[in-house]
Protein backbone atom coordinates (compact mmCIF):
# COMPACT_ATOMS: atom_id res chain seq x y z
CA UNK A 1 0.00 0.00 0.00
CA UNK A 2 0.86 3.64 -0.34
CA UNK A 3 2.33 5.48 2.28
CA UNK A 4 1.83 9.29 0.80
CA UNK A 5 -0.42 10.16 -2.11
CA UNK A 6 -0.84 13.53 -4.09
CA UNK A 7 -4.50 14.98 -4.52
CA UNK A 8 -3.70 16.84 -7.79
CA UNK A 9 -7.56 18.65 -7.40
CA UNK A 10 -9.01 20.99 -4.94
CA UNK A 11 -12.46 21.84 -3.45
CA UNK A 12 -14.69 19.04 -2.12
CA UNK A 13 -13.42 15.94 -4.06
CA UNK A 14 -9.89 16.41 -2.48
CA UNK A 15 -11.10 17.20 1.09
CA UNK A 16 -12.86 14.07 0.22
CA UNK A 17 -9.69 12.19 -0.93
CA UNK A 18 -7.77 13.57 1.92
CA UNK A 19 -10.67 12.17 4.72
CA UNK A 20 -10.06 8.61 2.84
CA UNK A 21 -6.40 8.52 2.66
CA UNK A 22 -6.59 9.60 6.54
CA UNK A 23 -8.88 6.57 7.54
CA UNK A 24 -6.27 3.84 5.71
CA UNK A 25 -3.02 5.71 7.44
CA UNK A 26 -1.64 7.23 4.52
CA UNK A 27 -0.13 10.96 4.16
CA UNK A 28 -1.02 12.82 1.90
CA UNK A 29 0.19 16.07 -0.14
CA UNK A 30 -1.77 19.09 -1.43
CA UNK A 31 -1.21 21.09 -4.27
CA UNK A 32 -3.10 24.52 -4.38
CA UNK A 33 -3.05 27.80 -6.76
CA UNK A 34 -2.65 31.11 -4.76
CA UNK A 35 -6.44 31.54 -5.15
CA UNK A 36 -6.75 28.36 -2.96
CA UNK A 37 -4.14 29.36 -0.15
CA UNK A 38 -6.93 29.23 2.75
CA UNK A 39 -8.83 26.28 1.12
CA UNK A 40 -9.78 23.62 3.54
CA UNK A 41 -7.78 20.75 1.36
CA UNK A 42 -4.43 22.67 2.33
CA UNK A 43 -5.10 23.03 6.19
CA UNK A 44 -6.40 19.31 6.17
CA UNK A 45 -3.17 17.72 4.09
CA UNK A 46 0.11 16.58 6.06
CA UNK A 47 2.01 18.91 3.15
CA UNK A 48 1.15 21.47 0.91
CA UNK A 49 2.73 23.21 -2.17
CA UNK A 50 1.39 25.96 -4.15
CA UNK A 51 2.12 25.45 -7.40
CA UNK A 52 1.07 28.44 -9.15
CA UNK A 53 -1.59 31.14 -10.52
CA UNK A 54 -5.23 30.97 -9.66
CA UNK A 55 -5.76 30.44 -13.32
CA UNK A 56 -6.50 27.04 -14.00
CA UNK A 57 -3.70 26.26 -16.84
CA UNK A 58 -1.01 27.71 -15.04
CA UNK A 59 -1.84 25.57 -11.58
CA UNK A 60 -4.35 22.31 -11.47
CA UNK A 61 -3.86 22.08 -15.15
CA UNK A 62 -0.05 22.06 -15.01
CA UNK A 63 1.23 18.41 -15.41
CA UNK A 64 4.38 18.99 -14.66
CA UNK A 65 4.47 21.28 -11.36
CA UNK A 66 2.05 18.56 -10.56
CA UNK A 67 4.54 15.91 -11.05
CA UNK A 68 7.21 17.80 -9.62
CA UNK A 69 5.56 18.30 -6.52
CA UNK A 70 4.77 14.89 -6.10
CA UNK A 71 8.50 13.79 -6.80
CA UNK A 72 9.91 16.65 -4.19
CA UNK A 73 7.45 15.64 -1.26
CA UNK A 74 8.26 11.91 -2.39
CA UNK A 75 4.76 10.96 -2.85
CA UNK A 76 4.33 7.25 -4.28
CA UNK A 77 0.79 8.33 -6.22
CA UNK A 78 -1.26 10.69 -7.52
CA UNK A 79 -4.69 10.77 -7.10
CA UNK A 80 -6.52 13.39 -9.76
CA UNK A 81 -9.92 13.11 -8.51
CA UNK A 82 -12.15 14.45 -11.28
CA UNK A 83 -12.19 17.40 -13.51
CA UNK A 84 -8.87 19.09 -14.32
CA UNK A 85 -6.52 16.07 -15.18
CA UNK A 86 -8.95 13.37 -14.41
CA UNK A 87 -9.23 12.10 -17.67
CA UNK A 88 -6.26 13.14 -19.42
CA UNK A 89 -4.12 10.81 -21.08
CA UNK A 90 -0.45 12.11 -21.24
CA UNK A 91 -0.74 13.06 -17.46
CA UNK A 92 -1.07 9.74 -16.58
CA UNK A 93 2.00 8.63 -18.98
CA UNK A 94 4.00 11.29 -17.03
CA UNK A 95 2.96 9.85 -13.82
CA UNK A 96 4.25 6.57 -15.28
CA UNK A 97 7.50 7.50 -16.75
CA UNK A 98 8.29 9.32 -13.16
CA UNK A 99 7.40 5.91 -11.63
CA UNK A 100 4.32 7.73 -9.86
CA UNK A 101 1.19 5.34 -9.80
CA UNK A 102 -1.58 7.34 -11.44
CA UNK A 103 -5.02 6.42 -9.36
CA UNK A 104 -7.24 5.10 -12.15
CA UNK A 105 -6.76 3.63 -15.55
CA UNK A 106 -3.62 2.94 -17.93
CA UNK A 107 -2.85 5.67 -20.11
CA UNK A 108 -3.67 3.12 -23.44
CA UNK A 109 -7.00 2.65 -21.92
CA UNK A 110 -7.21 5.99 -21.02
CA UNK A 111 -7.17 7.01 -24.86
CA UNK A 112 -9.11 4.88 -25.88
CA UNK A 113 -12.32 5.50 -24.14
CA UNK A 114 -11.63 9.15 -23.70
CA UNK A 115 -11.98 9.70 -27.60
CA UNK A 116 -15.90 8.92 -27.03
CA UNK A 117 -15.91 7.40 -31.09
CA UNK A 118 -13.63 4.71 -29.95
CA UNK A 119 -15.13 3.94 -26.93
CA UNK A 120 -18.44 3.30 -28.76
CA UNK A 121 -16.98 1.23 -31.33
CA UNK A 122 -15.29 -0.68 -28.14
CA UNK A 123 -18.35 -1.16 -26.66
CA UNK A 124 -20.76 -1.70 -29.53
CA UNK A 125 -18.25 -4.65 -29.99
CA UNK A 126 -18.35 -5.84 -26.77
CA UNK A 127 -22.95 -6.27 -27.44
CA UNK A 128 -23.64 -2.95 -25.84
CA UNK A 129 -26.35 -0.88 -27.14
CA UNK A 130 -25.31 2.62 -28.70
CA UNK A 131 -26.54 5.25 -29.91
CA UNK A 132 -26.44 5.59 -33.37
CA UNK A 133 -24.31 8.58 -34.75
CA UNK A 134 -21.16 9.29 -37.11
CA UNK A 135 -17.28 9.60 -36.96
CA UNK A 136 -15.55 13.01 -36.35
CA UNK A 137 -16.76 15.72 -38.26
CA UNK A 138 -14.26 18.37 -39.48
CA UNK A 139 -16.17 20.69 -40.60
CA UNK A 140 -19.82 22.07 -41.07
CA UNK A 141 -19.79 20.13 -44.53
CA UNK A 142 -19.14 16.97 -43.14
CA UNK A 143 -21.53 17.75 -40.20
CA UNK A 144 -24.79 18.40 -42.34
CA UNK A 145 -23.94 14.93 -44.44
CA UNK A 146 -23.65 13.09 -41.29
CA UNK A 147 -26.83 14.81 -39.95
CA UNK A 148 -28.80 13.80 -43.10
CA UNK A 149 -27.12 10.24 -42.95
CA UNK A 150 -28.39 10.02 -39.15
CA UNK A 151 -31.70 11.82 -39.40
CA UNK A 152 -32.69 15.09 -36.92
CA UNK A 153 -32.55 16.01 -34.67
CA UNK A 154 -29.08 15.36 -33.62
CA UNK A 155 -26.48 16.34 -30.94
CA UNK A 156 -23.05 18.07 -31.96
CA UNK A 157 -20.65 16.57 -29.15
CA UNK A 158 -17.44 17.42 -28.11
CA UNK A 159 -14.45 14.40 -28.95
CA UNK A 160 -12.81 15.37 -25.31
CA UNK A 161 -16.06 16.54 -23.75
CA UNK A 162 -17.52 16.25 -20.07
CA UNK A 163 -20.05 18.47 -17.69
CA UNK A 164 -22.36 19.51 -20.48
CA UNK A 165 -19.86 22.10 -22.50
CA UNK A 166 -19.26 21.33 -26.13
CA UNK A 167 -22.69 20.06 -27.18
CA UNK A 168 -25.47 21.60 -28.84
CA UNK A 169 -28.97 20.18 -29.84
CA UNK A 170 -29.67 21.21 -33.75
CA UNK A 171 -33.04 20.55 -35.25
CA UNK A 172 -32.38 21.45 -39.08
CA UNK A 173 -29.85 21.93 -41.38
CA UNK A 174 -29.77 25.48 -41.36
CA UNK A 175 -29.21 25.51 -37.65
CA UNK A 176 -25.91 23.60 -37.90
CA UNK A 177 -23.46 26.10 -38.97
CA UNK A 178 -24.10 28.10 -35.87
CA UNK A 179 -23.81 25.20 -33.63
CA UNK A 180 -20.86 23.49 -34.97
CA UNK A 181 -18.92 27.21 -34.48
CA UNK A 182 -19.98 27.43 -31.13
CA UNK A 183 -19.53 23.86 -30.10
CA UNK A 184 -16.28 23.80 -31.32
CA UNK A 185 -15.47 27.24 -29.66
CA UNK A 186 -16.80 25.82 -26.61
CA UNK A 187 -14.93 22.62 -26.65
CA UNK A 188 -11.35 24.40 -27.43
CA UNK A 189 -12.03 26.32 -24.46
CA UNK A 190 -13.11 23.89 -21.71
CA UNK A 191 -10.35 20.64 -23.08
CA UNK A 192 -7.92 22.26 -25.82
CA UNK A 193 -9.65 20.30 -28.43
CA UNK A 194 -12.32 21.51 -30.74
CA UNK A 195 -13.17 18.31 -32.50
CA UNK A 196 -16.74 17.23 -32.60
CA UNK A 197 -18.62 14.25 -33.60
CA UNK A 198 -22.67 13.92 -34.17
CA UNK A 199 -25.57 11.30 -32.99
CA UNK A 200 -28.83 11.37 -33.38
CA UNK A 201 -30.88 12.50 -30.56
CA UNK A 202 -33.06 10.25 -28.41
CA UNK A 203 -35.76 12.12 -26.90
CA UNK A 204 -37.47 12.38 -24.84
CA UNK A 205 -34.73 10.20 -22.93
CA UNK A 206 -33.36 9.73 -19.06
CA UNK A 207 -29.65 10.09 -18.57
CA UNK A 208 -28.55 6.26 -16.82
CA UNK A 209 -25.21 6.02 -15.44
CA UNK A 210 -23.64 2.52 -13.87
CA UNK A 211 -20.94 2.52 -11.67
CA UNK A 212 -18.01 -0.26 -11.81
CA UNK A 213 -15.02 -1.28 -10.28
CA UNK A 214 -12.60 -3.44 -11.60
CA UNK A 215 -9.33 -4.40 -10.15
CA UNK A 216 -5.47 -6.06 -12.17
CA UNK A 217 -7.05 -9.90 -12.22
CA UNK A 218 -10.16 -9.04 -14.36
CA UNK A 219 -13.07 -9.12 -11.16
CA UNK A 220 -15.56 -6.80 -12.24
CA UNK A 221 -18.11 -5.84 -9.92
CA UNK A 222 -21.03 -2.89 -10.98
CA UNK A 223 -22.37 -1.22 -7.95
CA UNK A 224 -25.74 -0.08 -9.26
CA UNK A 225 -26.76 2.52 -11.76
CA UNK A 226 -27.39 6.30 -10.92
CA UNK A 227 -30.62 8.17 -12.53
CA UNK A 228 -28.66 11.83 -13.26
CA UNK A 229 -31.93 13.34 -15.08
CA UNK A 230 -32.72 16.58 -13.53
CA UNK A 231 -30.66 18.48 -15.58
CA UNK A 232 -30.88 22.48 -16.37
CA UNK A 233 -28.42 23.31 -19.41
CA UNK A 234 -26.82 19.59 -19.34
CA UNK A 235 -25.63 20.30 -15.82
CA UNK A 236 -26.68 17.57 -13.31
CA UNK A 237 -28.65 18.76 -10.62
CA UNK A 238 -29.40 15.59 -8.48
CA UNK A 239 -28.88 12.34 -8.81
CA UNK A 240 -30.71 9.12 -7.07
CA UNK A 241 -30.07 5.65 -7.09
CA UNK A 242 -31.85 3.36 -8.05
CA UNK A 243 -33.52 4.84 -10.71
CA UNK A 244 -37.30 4.58 -10.22
CA UNK A 245 -37.68 4.16 -14.33
CA UNK A 246 -35.82 0.79 -14.10
CA UNK A 247 -37.43 -2.45 -13.26
CA UNK A 248 -35.69 -5.54 -11.40
CA UNK A 249 -35.67 -6.93 -14.89
CA UNK A 250 -33.74 -4.32 -16.84
CA UNK A 251 -31.65 -3.42 -14.15
CA UNK A 252 -30.18 -7.24 -14.21
CA UNK A 253 -29.83 -6.91 -18.04
CA UNK A 254 -27.99 -3.83 -17.79
CA UNK A 255 -25.39 -5.14 -15.18
CA UNK A 256 -24.95 -8.41 -16.67
CA UNK A 257 -24.00 -6.64 -20.28
CA UNK A 258 -21.78 -3.36 -18.31
CA UNK A 259 -19.87 -6.06 -16.27
CA UNK A 260 -19.06 -8.66 -19.51
CA UNK A 261 -18.14 -4.90 -21.84
CA UNK A 262 -15.97 -3.79 -18.84
CA UNK A 263 -13.87 -7.13 -18.78
CA UNK A 264 -13.66 -7.31 -22.54
CA UNK A 265 -12.53 -4.07 -22.90
CA UNK A 266 -9.61 -4.67 -20.01
CA UNK A 267 -10.53 -1.82 -17.84
CA UNK A 268 -8.93 -1.31 -14.17
CA UNK A 269 -9.90 0.74 -11.58
CA UNK A 270 -13.54 3.15 -11.06
CA UNK A 271 -15.29 4.14 -14.05
CA UNK A 272 -18.69 4.93 -14.77
CA UNK A 273 -20.56 4.11 -18.02
CA UNK A 274 -23.54 6.25 -18.93
CA UNK A 275 -26.60 5.59 -20.90
CA UNK A 276 -29.73 7.54 -22.61
CA UNK A 277 -33.36 5.38 -21.57
CA UNK A 278 -35.64 6.15 -24.22
CA UNK A 279 -39.96 6.01 -23.18
CA UNK A 280 -39.57 2.27 -24.20
CA UNK A 281 -36.95 1.02 -21.97
CA UNK A 282 -34.22 0.85 -24.52
CA UNK A 283 -31.12 1.93 -23.37
CA UNK A 284 -27.97 3.23 -25.59
CA UNK A 285 -24.32 3.65 -24.44
CA UNK A 286 -22.82 6.87 -24.76
CA UNK A 287 -19.40 7.19 -23.24
CA UNK A 288 -17.28 6.06 -20.39
CA UNK A 289 -15.92 8.25 -18.13
CA UNK A 290 -12.56 6.71 -16.57
CA UNK A 291 -12.42 8.66 -13.40
CA UNK A 292 -14.29 9.29 -10.40
CA UNK A 293 -17.58 10.91 -10.90
CA UNK A 294 -18.63 13.88 -8.83
CA UNK A 295 -22.09 11.68 -7.98
CA UNK A 296 -19.99 8.89 -6.80
CA UNK A 297 -21.36 9.36 -3.07
CA UNK A 298 -24.93 8.31 -3.76
CA UNK A 299 -23.61 4.97 -4.76
CA UNK A 300 -21.57 4.78 -1.79
CA UNK A 301 -24.41 5.65 0.77
CA UNK A 302 -26.51 2.97 -1.05
CA UNK A 303 -24.14 0.32 -1.18
CA UNK A 304 -21.61 0.71 1.35
CA UNK A 305 -18.81 0.73 -0.39
CA UNK A 306 -16.05 3.10 -0.30
CA UNK A 307 -15.41 4.18 -3.59
CA UNK A 308 -12.11 6.28 -3.26
CA UNK A 309 -10.51 4.03 -1.13
CA UNK A 310 -11.00 0.90 -3.50
CA UNK A 311 -9.57 3.05 -6.02
CA UNK A 312 -6.65 3.45 -4.13
CA UNK A 313 -6.36 -0.29 -3.04
CA UNK A 314 -7.02 -0.92 -6.83
CA UNK A 315 -3.84 1.21 -7.79
CA UNK A 316 -1.64 -0.03 -5.34
CA UNK A 317 -2.11 -3.79 -6.74
CA UNK A 318 -4.84 -4.69 -3.84
CA UNK A 319 -7.87 -7.67 -5.79
CA UNK A 320 -11.18 -6.80 -4.61
CA UNK A 321 -12.26 -8.82 -1.82
CA UNK A 322 -15.53 -9.45 -3.00
CA UNK A 323 -17.84 -10.37 -5.88
CA UNK A 324 -20.72 -9.02 -7.17
CA UNK A 325 -23.43 -11.60 -5.46
CA UNK A 326 -22.17 -9.78 -2.34
CA UNK A 327 -23.32 -6.01 -3.34
CA UNK A 328 -26.49 -4.72 -1.66
CA UNK A 329 -28.67 -2.30 -2.95
CA UNK A 330 -30.28 -0.95 0.60
CA UNK A 331 -33.31 1.19 0.06
CA UNK A 332 -32.44 4.63 -2.02
CA UNK A 333 -30.48 7.49 -1.67
CA UNK A 334 -30.41 11.14 -3.08
CA UNK A 335 -27.59 13.47 -3.75
CA UNK A 336 -28.01 17.20 -4.52
CA UNK A 337 -25.65 19.63 -6.15
CA UNK A 338 -25.28 23.13 -4.28
CA UNK A 339 -23.91 25.36 -6.51
CA UNK A 340 -22.86 28.67 -6.15
CA UNK A 341 -24.40 31.63 -8.12
CA UNK A 342 -22.11 34.16 -7.80
CA UNK A 343 -18.30 34.33 -5.85
CA UNK A 344 -18.86 35.07 -2.17
CA UNK A 345 -17.58 35.12 1.56
CA UNK A 346 -19.39 32.46 3.54
CA UNK A 347 -20.59 33.77 6.64
CA UNK A 348 -22.85 31.79 8.88
CA UNK A 349 -22.67 28.06 7.68
CA UNK A 350 -24.81 25.53 8.94
CA UNK A 351 -24.57 21.71 8.07
CA UNK A 352 -27.71 19.45 8.47
CA UNK A 353 -27.52 15.92 10.49
CA UNK A 354 -28.70 13.12 11.71
CA UNK A 355 -28.55 9.04 10.41
CA UNK A 356 -27.90 8.99 6.67
CA UNK A 357 -27.41 12.19 6.30
CA UNK A 358 -23.98 13.52 4.55
CA UNK A 359 -22.56 17.01 3.19
CA UNK A 360 -19.41 16.78 1.37
CA UNK A 361 -18.05 20.53 1.15
CA UNK A 362 -14.91 22.27 1.50
CA UNK A 363 -16.50 25.24 2.78
CA UNK A 364 -15.69 26.93 6.69
CA UNK A 365 -16.83 30.05 7.70
CA UNK A 366 -15.10 32.99 6.57
CA UNK A 367 -14.05 31.40 3.12
CA UNK A 368 -13.92 33.06 0.31
CA UNK A 369 -15.34 31.57 -2.81
CA UNK A 370 -13.26 32.20 -5.63
CA UNK A 371 -14.35 32.66 -8.92
CA UNK A 372 -11.79 31.15 -11.09
CA UNK A 373 -13.20 27.23 -10.78
CA UNK A 374 -16.63 25.32 -10.69
CA UNK A 375 -19.72 26.81 -9.04
CA UNK A 376 -19.98 23.68 -6.87
CA UNK A 377 -20.05 24.16 -3.06
CA UNK A 378 -20.59 20.88 -1.79
CA UNK A 379 -22.99 17.35 -2.25
CA UNK A 380 -25.83 17.11 0.37
CA UNK A 381 -26.84 12.90 -0.36
CA UNK A 382 -29.66 11.52 1.87
CA UNK A 383 -30.52 8.10 2.24
CA UNK A 384 -33.20 6.00 3.55
CA UNK A 385 -35.18 2.68 3.10
CA UNK A 386 -38.05 3.45 0.45
CA UNK A 387 -37.81 6.37 -2.43
CA UNK A 388 -40.42 8.44 -0.35
CA UNK A 389 -38.75 8.85 3.07
CA UNK A 390 -35.61 9.91 0.98
CA UNK A 391 -37.17 12.36 -0.43
CA UNK A 392 -38.62 13.24 2.68
CA UNK A 393 -35.24 13.25 4.47
CA UNK A 394 -32.95 15.30 1.38
CA UNK A 395 -36.44 18.12 1.99
CA UNK A 396 -35.99 18.36 5.64
CA UNK A 397 -32.09 18.22 5.05
CA UNK A 398 -32.12 21.07 2.37
CA UNK A 399 -34.58 23.02 4.71
CA UNK A 400 -32.36 22.78 7.39
CA UNK A 401 -28.78 23.74 5.52
CA UNK A 402 -27.90 27.40 5.64
CA UNK A 403 -25.17 29.24 3.27
CA UNK A 404 -24.67 32.87 3.86
CA UNK A 405 -22.98 35.18 2.43
CA UNK A 406 -22.55 33.00 -0.86
CA UNK A 407 -25.67 32.99 -3.47
CA UNK A 408 -26.57 29.43 -3.99
CA UNK A 409 -29.38 27.28 -5.25
CA UNK A 410 -30.39 25.54 -2.52
CA UNK A 411 -34.23 27.17 -2.62
CA UNK A 412 -34.51 25.86 -6.23
CA UNK A 413 -33.19 22.60 -5.09
CA UNK A 414 -36.36 22.48 -2.41
CA UNK A 415 -38.31 23.62 -5.44
CA UNK A 416 -37.27 20.48 -7.47
CA UNK A 417 -37.61 18.12 -4.21
CA UNK A 418 -40.81 19.52 -3.75
CA UNK A 419 -42.35 19.09 -7.32
CA UNK A 420 -45.59 16.56 -8.29
CA UNK A 421 -43.16 15.76 -11.16
CA UNK A 422 -39.86 14.95 -9.03
CA UNK A 423 -42.01 12.97 -6.35
CA UNK A 424 -43.99 10.80 -8.92
CA UNK A 425 -40.32 9.50 -10.53
CA UNK A 426 -41.74 10.21 -14.10
CA UNK A 427 -38.89 13.35 -15.10
CA UNK A 428 -37.05 13.05 -18.32
CA UNK A 429 -34.32 15.60 -19.29
CA UNK A 430 -36.41 17.82 -20.18
CA UNK A 431 -38.34 18.47 -17.23
CA UNK A 432 -36.68 21.35 -15.78
CA UNK A 433 -35.80 23.02 -19.04
CA UNK A 434 -39.59 23.06 -19.44
CA UNK A 435 -40.02 24.82 -16.25
CA UNK A 436 -37.62 27.40 -17.64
Amino acid sequence: MFSKILIANRGEIAVRIIRACKEMGIATVAVYSQADADALHVALADQSICIGSPAAADSYLNLERIVSAALVTGAQAIHPGYGFLSENAAFARLCQDNKLTFIGPTPEVMELLSDKQRAKAALEQAGVPVIPGSRIVPDVPAALEAAEAVGYPVMLKARAGGGGRGIRLVHKPDEIESAFQLASQESQSAFGDPTLYLERCVHPARHIEVQILADEAGNTVCLGERDCSIQQHNQKLIEETPSPALSTAQRDTLIRGVTQAVCQIGYVNAGTLEFLLDNSGNYYFMEMNVRLQVEHAVTEMLTGVDIVKWQIRIAAGVLLNFAQKDVSFRGTALECRINAAAPGKVGVLHVPGGPSVRFDTYLWSGLTVSPYYDALLGKLIVHAGTREETIRKMDAALCELVIEGVPNNIEKQIRIIQSVGFRSGHYDLDSLNKEG
